[in-house]
């Protein structure tokens, strides 16, 4: 069957109840079985339908309405049953249009922090690899290796029956999720003996590295641990203690993830099915080492950008909470428009 502009799609499978509205983006469209298409009678706003839709599908309120079989299907039969509230024709344009207006906001707000994300990875680009210098900095970089900033040692392995309580415990995904660590970001606890505490503890400026992957890509990702609380380390980590004040611990949680640092250590991952790295494979990677007030300075730089971009996204999850909101207001009919 040929689409009109305004013809409302919808999934019967999968992803039950989410909607697109056709608006003649092709002079000529056809649709699939797989899809139900809602043609709008009598002048209702099809964008207020795929606001209901939408709706229903987040609340879990087409549930009683779906078959399911290996994936939830909602058949055509079942669909037409839906009740669908009918508010007069000035209040759905209303609603359909303040609800668009949140929808555009939040598309801003994205594409505004997509754009601030690819500005941070062009400055990482430039500073991290020394291409761009900062203002007053001009001392040679040296080139190093880990094993001489490092002493490595890899994580505790202790009884399954040991977790969930006691002392913070980093395990391997905080490690692979981000580049610095703090308290906050440590969910897990593990209950281990006085001495086991001190031998695997994670002090300010040590680094982390996850030591096995089930991806190549992922393996010997690196996260530097700013805080002071009192934590320990899991087996499939490895902890680098700086030997000396050689590396400051914010400019590190960048610049052991720079491209020609990841490179290094992807190479020497090993393993068929999992990758792999050791102390001593971490040990051979050579980094170029600006001086500590650099690297200071360069942190501060891409520091300043992630507050930059936390504050966006914090801005962006309370924008899309009130259309949340907004949604459960008007298309309840708690909140009138008209």
């Amino acid at each position: 069957m040929r689409l009109r502009s305004g013809d409302l799609l919808v999934c019967e499978g999968g992803e039950v109840g989410r909607a697109a509205i056709w608006r003649d983006q092709l002079p000529e469209c056809y649709y699939q079985k797989a899809l139900h298409r809602l043609r709008p009678r009598n002048g209702y706003s099809p964008e207020l339908m795929a606001a209901y839709l939408r709706f229903w599908s987040e609340q879990g309120a087409l549930a009683d309405y779906v078959t399911q079989t290996s994936i939830a299907h909602l058949p055509r039969e079942k669909l037409v049953t839906v009740p669908l509230p009918r508010p007069p024709s000035e209040e759905q344009a209303a609603i359909a249009r303040a609800l668009s207006d949140a929808d555009a906001l939040l598309t801003k707000l994205d594409e505004f922090i997509a754009k601030k994300r690819d500005i941070k990875q062009a400055a990482m680009q430039q500073l991290l690899p020394g291409h761009h210098r900062l203002p007053g900095q001009a001392e040679p970089w040296l080139r190093v290796r880990l094993g001489d900033l490092f002493d490595f040692r890899n994580g505790v392995n202790a009884d399954k029956r040991a977790y969930g309580r006691g002392i913070q415990f980093i395990n391997v995904l905080e490690v692979i999720t981000r580049p610095h660590l703090t308290a906050d970001h440590v969910p897990g606890r593990v209950l281990l003996a006085r001495g086991l505490q001190e031998t695997f503890a994670v002090r300010r400026g040590d680094v982390l590295f996850n030591r096995t992957s089930e991806t190549q890509g992922e393996v010997a990702l690196a996260s530097a641990y700013i805080d002071d609380a009192p934590m320990v380390f899991g087996g499939f980590v490895i902890r680098g203690r700086p030997k000396a004040q050689r590396l400051d611990a914010l400019y590190a949680g960048y610049g052991l993830r720079a491209p020609e640092v990841r490179q290094q250590l992807v190479a020497r991952g090993q393993g068929a099915i999992r990758s792999n790295v050791g102390q001593a494979e971490l040990s051979a990677v050579e980094i170029r080492l600006p001086c500590v007030r650099e690297q200071q300075a360069i942190a501060a730089v891409l520091s300043d950008m992630d507050t930059e971009l936390a504050a966006l996204e914090a801005r962006r999850d309370k924008t899309r909470q009130l259309k949340q909101g907004m949604m459960q207001a008007l298309l309840t009919g708690r909140i009138r428009l008209v």
